[in-house]
């Protein structure tokens, strides 16, 4: 079984109110307040989920993130039986596969952002090799696209959505603190389609969601069209082949426009939609007149 860093139920900074196992049970009651806002979601990514890091000073805490990612490159790649002969160049790719956190970035496109500027590129096995040794010692936690069981949707992406294992790796390797995320808000970076925080944001619900997933026997994956004109973020499965979609905004309120890919899938699968939610910043869990769910990060639980 796959031990993830701790999940935001796990970190004990909320109650939640609202269960993933119930909600795939058919369970329709949602509820809750809370007063956790931006600042305390940017506060959870930077902090990481390990839980011997995420206690420490802010300056001590950095520190021991940087030095998990060098032990990966210098000692845990080699062990692996994986020659580095050029780790800056190890540590660059990292670096652009956490700039492509929450994207189905091709990995060429990853490579191609990690070299600019170097005429004798690695080349594509190699790349590929990074991708292996690093899921092999748990640091890639890629989304893979979902495959319906029934013949709703055709011309869907396969593409994985990519994420490490951790969000504040992802923001250690991009060189973001929490005052430059703040900061950052309305920018962009390369490979990320929106926001930096928006992409971490993401990916600390991915982390969540996996975690209560497992807990009621469901698998997570992605939804987008090869066309790209429709996508939901999170496709967790029941065993019985029915899903739940999960759509994440980082924002303290949900309008119509958010939930347009979810009305979409329901038009395409019907019953085999369990239930619809939007996973936000906010502080109010409800149900929409729509029937969608709008669920706080911190009010979301196992």
């Amino acid at each position: 079984m796959r031990m993830r860093p701790l999940s935001v139920a796990e970190r004990d900074v909320e109650t939640p109110t609202v269960s993933l196992s119930a909600l795939l049970a058919g369970n329709k009651d949602i509820e809750g307040r809370t007063a956790l806002r931006l600042a305390a979601y940017v506060e959870e990514i930077i902090a990481s989920g390990f839980p011997a890091i995420r206690g420490l000073p802010p300056r001590v805490r950095r520190v021991e993130l940087d030095a998990y990612l060098d032990n990966v490159v210098e000692r845990e790649f080699p062990e692996q039986g994986y020659l580095v002969r050029r780790p800056a160049v190890l540590r660059a790719w990292l670096a652009a596969y956490a700039a492509a956190t929450s994207t189905t970035a091709t990995y060429s496109k990853i490579l191609d952002a990690a070299t600019a500027g170097l005429a004798n590129k690695p080349a594509k096995e190699t790349t590929l090799a990074y991708r292996d040794a690093l899921s092999s010692l748990w640091l890639l936690d890629d989304l893979p696209a979902w495959i319906p069981g029934h013949n709703h949707l055709d011309r869907l992406g396969q593409s994985s959505r990519h994420y490490l294992a951790d969000p504040a790796l992802a923001a250690r390797l991009l060189g973001l603190d929490a005052v430059a995320l703040l900061r950052a808000e309305q920018g962009s970076i390369n490979l990320s389609e929106g926001t930096v925080l928006g992409a971490l944001f993401e990916h600390l619900v991915a982390l969540s969601v996996h975690t209560y997933a497992e807990t009621a026997e469901a698998r997570v994956s992605h939804l987008r069209t090869r066309n790209n004109v429709h996508e939901v973020d999170l496709i967790v499965q029941h065993a019985d082949g029915r899903v739940l979609a999960i759509e994440v905004k980082l924002a303290d309120r949900v309008e119509d426009a958010d939930t347009r890919h979810l009305h979409w899938l329901r038009e395409r699968i019907g019953g085999d939609l369990i239930d619809a939610v939007v996973v936000y910043a906010g502080g109010h869990a409800y149900r929409r007149r729509d029937g969608v769910a709008v669920v706080p990060l911190a009010l979301l639980g196992p």
